[in-house]
């Protein structure tokens, strides 16, 4: 017997593919593409890199540590000394690079804008092996002299966000954190000028130094002093002649002869360009970029490492901003004719070592020099524009020529003073007429005693 049901049925509704409900019926894992985070953390992976390179750049022993053998070796080949810009600021430390016997004959060589002394290292071995004291210094702002100073007390200069939350994290570390509100309680108004107040007293910041005439003859004459150097052959090169020629004019009877080295007002190296902040960045920050401005205007001999040296020194520790700052107080109306021939200088014997190799209009610019000082010696170079790398040799020549024409010069020595208790002592003796007692006062003062006596 056959069994009969009744099936219920069942309708199935088939949803469109695209529907939400299928969407929700049949989930599927959706690819993701690695793209975007690789991406993204590559860019904040760079920024970070080189926000550290930025801020080791500013450290200097970090900065020391990074340098080449060759500048490591300049530099422990050297000294440091202080001088005085002014009398209300820390003093400021100078390089110099010296070779050759102390008391011989003395040459001073300053660099212009955008070089510093370990471009003239060759020049002063080579000087010392001719028997002549050769030094060259490092202005402030550049090479391995302080390229800025701390200020104290920022007055009104805005210092982003940044800074100010870490002035308000330090002056509530200082003052405890319910100070301010301490303060509204009994004044009914919040201190945000004693705030500020103390903000700006101890506020510290980095500030680059722009070396003018003014600073270059005080740095001039302190080191000279220092070193006990006068009278100098001064050698100024580039664009130095604009920033020493004051100090020369003022102390005449310090500087035995000059020496001027393609001098011109604007220097060789064009540095209007580290203006624009993308080409600034490529020039300073890549090899390639620098040895083309280098090649360009300045010098076609150096070799890459030569390029490499000095673009380092220019860009470490802020050189930049400094170097900026010295181009703006350059003195571009000085007249070289007008000074070569005052009262001052025009006794001085001097001499123009002048690149024939550069170009014609180099060159005439080289006829108007020697033209407005006709009682120099006027000599050429085979080299560029920046002959100390690549003409070391014949540089040196010319210069250490020039000095032994010269009788030998006769050294000024600052004696010091006799203390008051040995001149009343020597005083007395000559009085009494003993002069042992005289010699026997004089190294007693001094606790050298009778074992000293012959």
């Amino acid at each position: 017997m056959a069994i009969i049901t009744e099936e219920e049925d069942v309708t199935k509704t088939i949803d469109p593919p695209g529907s939400k409900e299928s969407s929700m019926k049949n989930p599927k894992r959706q690819s993701q593409n690695p793209f975007p985070f690789w991406f993204y953390f590559t860019i904040i992976s760079s920024l970070a890199t080189l926000l550290l390179l930025s801020l080791s750049q500013n450290d200097p022993r970090s900065w020391f540590l990074s340098l080449p053998p060759s500048l490591r070796q300049h530099y422990s080949d050297g000294r440091t000394i202080k001088v005085q810009l002014n009398p209300d600021e820390s003093p400021l430390e100078v390089f110099a690079a010296e070779s050759g016997p102390i008391q011989s004959e003395n040459v001073v060589i300053v660099h212009g804008l955008g070089l510093s002394s370990y471009a003239f290292r060759e020049v002063t071995q080579s000087l010392g092996s001719k028997g002549i004291h050769g030094v060259a210094i490092d202005l402030p702002g550049n090479g391995f002299s302080d390229k800025s100073m701390v200020v104290v007390g920022g007055g009104d200069r805005e210092i982003g966000f940044l800074g100010r939350v870490k002035e308000v994290y330090g002056l509530i570390q200082e003052k405890g954190v319910f100070w301010a509100f301490d303060q509204m309680v009994e004044t009914g108004d919040l201190p945000y000028e004693e705030i500020m107040k103390i903000q700006n007293s101890k506020r510290r910041s980095l500030k680059a130094i722009e070396l003018g005439s003014e600073e270059t003859a005080k740095v001039l004459g302190q080191v000279i002093d220092t070193l006990g150097l006068s009278p100098v052959h001064l050698v100024l090169h580039d664009s130095a002649l604009g920033l020493a020629a004051n100090w020369v004019s003022e102390n005449p009877q310090s500087v035995r002869s000059i020496t001027l080295v393609d001098p011109s007002l604007n220097p060789a190296l064009p540095l209007w360009v580290l203006h624009i902040p993308v080409i600034r960045e490529v020039l300073l920050g890549f090899s390639f970029g620098f040895k083309k401005l280098v090649s360009l205007r300045c010098s076609k001999e150096m070799t890459l490492s030569q390029v490499e040296a000095h673009r380092i020194l220019l860009k470490g520790r802020n050189g930049r901003e400094a170097l900026l700052g010295s181009l703006k107080k350059l003195n571009h109306s000085f007249d070289i004719a007008h000074w070569g021939n005052s009262d001052a200088v025009n006794g001085i014997p001097m001499q123009v070592i002048w690149s024939k190799q550069v170009s014609d209009v180099w060159i005439q610019e080289g006829q108007r020099v020697a033209k407005a000082l006709p009682k120099a010696k006027f000599v050429t170079h085979s080299g560029s524009r920046w002959p100390q790398e690549s003409k070391s040799g014949e540089l040196t020549d010319y210069i250490a020529d020039f000095v032994s024409a010269f009788p030998r010069s006769i050294r000024r020595v600052s004696e010091e003073p006799i203390p008051e208790k040995v001149q009343k002592i020597l005083d007395e003796a000559n009085a009494g007429g003993d002069h042992d007692h005289v010699h026997a006062g004089y190294r007693d003062a001094y606790g050298l005693g009778d074992g000293w006596t012959t």
